[in-house]
């Protein structure tokens, strides 16, 4: 019970800093991505409450909030685990066998590509290429890099993070 306590009064307390930072946006056109950025920073992503208030204080519509959110993949409306799992799907990447690497983070993590383990620990996403095409199949936590992956290997990576 303390816990979601202490949960939600953290989250208040994000809330008032975004409402601090919006101040020096009120009045200004074209700073919508900047307040989202900051807005996320703080946050860590950026739910519908967090959404609302960029609009009022930009003074711009919530639907011209959220799709400028959902057209662009670096912004969350999902809270982020405290690794970031990165799964290259690009084609060197891909004939390597990435999606057996991908299934098999899947399986291990217990969630899905876009979502977080239930303890807030880890985030699974793909993404198109990370630039490490000489170490296909590829994935990336946070900003270490994994090289020529396969299946067999994600268990052991995995458990360097517990």
């Amino acid at each position: 019970m303390s816990v979601v306590l202490n949960q939600q009064q953290e989250f208040a307390e994000k809330l008032k800093q975004v409402e601090v930072m919006l101040e020096k946006y009120k009045g200004k056109r074209g700073t919508l991505l900047q307040a989202l950025q900051e807005a996320q920073n703080i946050v860590g992503y950026l739910p519908m409450e967090v959404q609302k208030m960029v609009s009022e204080a930009l003074n711009i519509t919530l639907s011209e909030v959220y799709s400028t959110v959902t057209f662009y993949s670096f912004f969350s409306l999902k809270p982020k685990g405290k690794y970031q799992i990165r799964t290259c799907l690009g084609t060197a990447c891909y004939v390597r066998g990435a999606e057996k690497v991908l299934d098999r983070l899947k399986t291990e993590l217990g969630i899905d590509v876009g979502d977080t383990t239930d303890d807030g620990k880890f985030s699974l996403n793909s993404c198109r290429c990370i630039g490490a095409c000489g170490l296909a199949p590829a994935m990336i936590i946070n900003d270490e890099v994994y090289g020529r992956m396969t299946p067999d290997k994600v268990p052991d990576i995995l458990k360097r993070f517990e």
